[in-house]
């Protein structure tokens, strides 16, 4: 290799889930490459960048990534819809795992995975010249690598999706399933309300069976006090709140505590 070519990236989050080794991480939606940078120094195994409720966009997007690359956290992104245009330029600009959001059927996971691969698997076009993922061609045999380092995780959220969760964990090219409490919480009609009993049992149910299926299974759990039930549950990678929250929580924490010494 010469010097002016760079090595393939892996994705050791990939390869952390196909072991089911535990995995930690957080959501970010404040939109800004510093806090990102900030919270990759802080041992979280993978930060996920939304663009489903977040704000975030490609060009922030890829600020963030630029602002994280020098540190091991893995980065995820989660697009704001199954688009395959936008699932080409996030691949294109260095995302190599996606948390695919609203995946009812096998036949959505199945397209997911068209959209996130090369032919003849699947469709994604080919442009490494312009893109940072290949590091605009200085990554040596880009395209060969980035079949293995991609990485699709499907979410589910929808009683539809509990239906087929078995089906969609059969899909080639999935590698993990996330369970995604609050709109899990709506579709059984306790809206708001993610630790309601009836909500939990369907949440553990869940989780043993995409452990059955042989998958990682993953969710957001926004209270780190029931990490351990979770993973006790299958579990293997779990979301720990939002940098949003965190943000807001600490705050008031902060000013709360200060108005009870003046």
């Amino acid at each position: 290799m010469s010097s002016a070519q760079l090595a393939p990236l892996v994705n050791t989050f990939k390869h952390a889930l196909h072991s089911h080794r535990p995995q930690v991480g957080m959501f970010m939606g404040l939109n800004n490459p510093v806090s990102a940078e900030i919270l990759a120094t802080c041992g979280f195994d993978f930060l996920l960048i939304d663009c489903e409720h977040g704000i975030n966009d490609m060009p922030t997007v890829q600020a963030q990534l630029q602002a994280m690359a020098p540190y091991p956290t893995q980065a995820l992104v989660r697009p704001v819809d199954h688009n395959p245009a936008t699932l080409k330029q996030l691949l294109g600009m260095g995302v190599q795992t996606i948390l695919a959001p609203m995946v009812d059927t096998a036949a959505q996971a199945e397209q997911l995975v068209q959209a996130l691969h090369y032919p003849p698997r699947g469709t994604r076009g080919v442009g490494t010249g312009l893109e940072r993922g290949a590091r605009w061609n200085a990554v040596t045999d880009y395209v060969k690598h980035a079949e293995s380092n991609t990485c699709l995780v499907v979410q589910i959220e929808s009683i539809q999706g509990l239906d087929n969760l078995e089906a969609i964990c059969a899909v080639d090219g999935v590698d993990g399933v996330f369970i995604g409490p609050s709109d899990l919480a709506a579709a059984l009609g306790h809206l708001g309300n993610a630790q309601h009993p009836d909500v939990q049992n369907t949440i553990t149910l869940a989780l043993s069976r995409i452990n059955q299926q042989g998958t990682a299974a993953g969710l957001f759990c926004g209270n780190p006090g029931q990490v351990a039930a979770y993973r006790a549950a299958g579990a293997c990678f779990m979301a720990l709140g939002a940098d949003t929250a965190l943000l807001r929580n600490a705050a008031v924490q902060l000013a709360a505590t200060a108005r009870q010494n003046l």
